[in-house]
């Protein structure tokens, strides 16, 4: 007897990102507000982090919120038909609930039901893993539209009294559509983990302490030193090899959109890269904060909003964080 041939799905050659969208928390938090139970100052927060503000939600407004209204604009900014996504991947920390995925709840809020959907946990990573497996999926036929969406509400997760990390979050929600193409728009991914350095950022407790009355509610904290180290030089060097396995230089670029984690970090990233001053760069965590897996989509939303001119050029993107995780990639800005 014969064997059946089996079909195996093949899509498009190419695929883009087609539009952003973004969602701040309502509220802009001031540093004043945060130095008391940390016994610190404005000029010490702005000094050491770049930031002046940051956005912080309601208690009302949950991060499922944030990312419904994030992919809702950037879906509409699309001109693609919600019947049509096909997919959509939640990057978050900051789920509530173990189960359902925040992701099926939005496919449904956005108009994309019955769309594949789930949520992604690689924290600061969180976008480029996500755009990463869009153009994995929709180039391998699995899917034709996807929304990829970067949501936190880290003020759920912030000791106020802990001075390694609770005075840089913020909360919010950046997405993007990812489509076919006609040309190449979104380079290789150079992602990766060191497990080794899992201490360096992470939550100070379980929930299963917590629910045995062993440890209080966790919260985020971070060895600052360590993490600065890690992004500055480690770091460097994925986005280096990003841009080469891209084909490009960095005078190639238009913008550079790194993960919002401290503006020393980015400054020096810059530094390190050797960019031109004619590359804009994304400094969204001055007025926004560090939003984990939000950050790099609220950056690259506002870049556009601020410089429409960078529309077709291209964008060298890099997260990185708790895990450690990393990625990076080129994008063509839509």
């Amino acid at each position: 007897m014969t064997a059946p041939v089996l079909r195996q799905s093949t899509g498009p050659a190419y695929t883009r990102i087609l539009a952003y969208g973004a969602a701040r928390g309502e509220n802009a938090v001031p540093n004043d507000d945060l130095v008391g139970p940390i016994n610190s100052s404005d000029e010490w927060i702005r000094q050491r982090t770049g930031i002046v503000t940051r956005t912080r939600a309601d208690a009302s407004t949950s991060a499922l919120d944030l990312a419904t209204a994030a992919a809702a604009e950037a879906v509409q900014r699309s001109g693609v038909a919600p019947e049509l996504i096909d997919l959509v991947i939640v990057a978050t920390i900051s789920n509530v609930r173990q189960t359902p995925s925040m992701s099926a709840v939005v496919a449904d809020r956005i108009g994309a039901n019955p769309a594949a959907a789930y949520d992604a946990n690689a924290a600061c990573a969180g976008f480029t893993y996500g755009v990463a497996q869009a153009d994995a999926l929709i180039r391998a036929g699995a899917a034709r539209y996807a929304v990829v969406i970067g949501a936190e509400k880290l003020s759920d997760v912030v000791d106020p009294t802990d001075r390694t990390i609770s005075f840089l979050l913020g909360d919010g929600a950046g997405a993007v559509v990812v489509g076919p193409s006609d040309t190449p728009a979104i380079g290789p991914t150079v992602w990766g983990s060191d497990g080794s350095k899992a201490d360096a950022v992470g939550m100070d407790s379980t929930l299963v302490e917590f629910r045995d009355g062993t440890a209080a509610w966790p919260t985020l904290r971070q060895e600052g030193p360590t993490v600065f180290r890690w992004a500055v030089w480690e770091m460097v060097k994925v986005a280096r090899q990003a841009l080469d396995e891209a084909g490009v230089t960095a005078s190639d670029l238009a913008a550079f959109v790194p993960h919002q984690a401290n503006m020393r970090i980015i400054d020096e990233f810059a530094k390190q890269l050797g960019l031109p001053e004619t590359v804009v760069i994304g400094r969204d965590i001055e007025t926004t904060g560090n939003t984990s897996a939000a950050s790099i989509p609220l950056a690259t939303h506002r870049l556009l909003e601020e410089h429409p001119e960078l529309s077709g050029g291209l964008a060298l993107q890099i997260g990185f964080g708790a895990g450690l995780v990393f990625g990076a990639q080129v994008v063509v800005l839509p």
